[in-house]
C-alpha cells in the first residue's frame, strides 16, 4: 500500500480531488494516512475527518520559531509512514530541513504553467489576477517535485486550459481547478505511486 501525506492551508478542493480519486479507482490502492494544516478551522480538515482520514491542526503560531515548527512536522509525517508528501495549497514555505528530511517525496501543485507566473508571492487568485493583467490566452496548472526553491523543482505533469473572454480571477481560478489541477494531481500520483515518475534527487 502506498501511502500519502496532505499538507493543506484552506478548503482542500485538491485534497477532495485526491480523496475521490482514491474511492473511484484511479488511486484505490493509495492511502492518505495524515492531512496536515497549518490554519485551524480549515475546511480541509473536515473533508479528511468526514472520510475518516487522521487529520490535525499543526500552526506555526504555536512553536518559538520556525525550526521547531517543522522539527514537528517532520516527526509526525515520518510517523504515518507516508511514502510521499503532496502540498496540495500548503501556503508555508518549507524549510530547507524539511525538503532535506523528504528529498524527491514531496511535489506540489501550482494554478499555472510553470515558469509563468510563479514564484514569491504567486499564490491563490494572485495567480489568475496576474494572468488576466498579462493578457494570457493560455493558462494551466503544474505538479512538480519540491525542491529548497519556490516553485522551481522538476515538472512531472504541466495542463493548458484556455482563457476566456470575461473571466475573472474567482472564474479562471475555479475552471483551471476543474480542468487541470484536479486532474493531474491525483495523476502525479498515481505515476509516483507506480514508479513511472522518480525524483533526480531521490
Amino acid at each position: 500500500m502506498f501511502k500519502i501525506a496532505v499538507l493543506v492551508s484552506g478548503g482542500g478542493t485538491n485534497l477532495q480531488a485526491i480523496i475521490d480519486a482514491t474511492q473511484g479507482g484511479l488511486l484505490k490502492d493509495i492511502k492518505i494516512v495524515k492531512v496536515i494544516s497549518n490554519k485551524e478551522g480549515a475546511y480541509a480538515l473536515e473533508r479528511a475527518k468526514d472520510h475518516g482520514i487522521d487529520a490535525e491542526c499543526i500552526s506555526p503560531k504555536s512553536y518559538e520559531n520556525r525550526a521547531a515548527y517543522f522539527d514537528d512536522m517532520i516527526l509526525k509525517i515520518k510517523g504515518s509512514q507516508a511514502d510521499l508528501v503532496v502540498l496540495a495549497g500548503f501556503l508555508v514555505v518549507l524549510s530547507k530541513e524539511f525538503v532535506r528530511a523528504f528529498e524527491g517525496r514531496i511535489i506540489n501543485i501550482h494554478p499555472s504553467l510553470i515558469p509563468s507566473f510563479c514564484g514569491d508571492g504567486f499564490y491563490g487568485l494572485k495567480v489568475h489576477e496576474e494572468a488576466l493583467k498579462r493578457g494570457v490566452k493560455v493558462t494551466g496548472a503544474t505538479v512538480h517535485f519540491v525542491d529548497e526553491g519556490t516553485d522551481t523543482g522538476p515538472i512531472i505533469y504541466q495542463k493548458a486550459v484556455e482563457v476566456l473572454d470575461g473571466d475573472t480571477p474567482e472564474i479562471l481560478q475555479k475552471r483551471v481547478m476543474e480542468q487541470a489541477e484536479w486532474i493531474i494531481l491525483p495523476a502525479a500520483i498515481r505515476a509516483i505511486a507506480d514508479g513511472k515518475v522518480v525524483s533526480k534527487a531521490k
